[in-house]
């Protein structure tokens, strides 16, 4: 059964300035993401498009929904299987090319490091990514690839990694 689930923000511009946007880099990229009930998100363009690099970029943003995503669905699928996990961290990376006045990315890469308390479970641990990937609405949704490179470690051991 198919249910739909809504997501409201708002994005509201605060670097208009003296000039609003004259020209190009009359304007500052600097804005505020507020959600109902949740701190503010400062945010800012990439430094490269002439924004605030003390400040939340949406490139960023994005591979951090990707990562979150994809932990909370493994973390589900681990529950689900019995697999006990005790920390999970990820340093994920983003790829996205410019041509012209426009770009995409062309990657997401999530290395997450996953520790477990049973060594003898650490390829289901490993194979539980397959399944996260599956279910994370996020990956789902974006048209490029998400990789994986998993690692499982067990009492300060890796005992698995690679790519999934």
């Amino acid at each position: 059964m198919s249910m739909q689930h809504g997501y409201d923000v708002e994005v509201e511009w605060t670097g208009a300035g003296d000039e609003g946007t004259a020209t190009y880099r009359s304007y500052s990229r600097q804005h505020v993401v507020r959600i109902d009930g949740l701190p503010d998100i400062q945010g800012s363009a990439d430094r490269t498009f002439h924004g605030d690099a003390d400040r939340h970029n949406p490139e960023q943003l994005l591979v951090t929904a990707l990562a979150q995503c994809h932990m909370l669905s493994y973390l589900h699928q681990a529950a689900k299987n019995g697999i006990v996990v005790t920390a999970y961290e990820d340093t994920a990376h983003g790829t996205m090319e410019t041509e012209g006045q426009g770009g995409r990315f062309t990657e997401v890469t999530l290395r997450p490091v996953i520790t477990i308390t049973d060594a003898a479970r650490a390829q289901e641990a490993m194979d539980a990514h397959l399944q996260a990937s599956a279910n994370c609405f996020i990956a789902q949704s974006v048209a490029f690839p998400v990789r994986h490179e998993p690692i499982i470690v067990v009492d300060g051991e890796v005992v698995a990694g690679g790519a999934a």
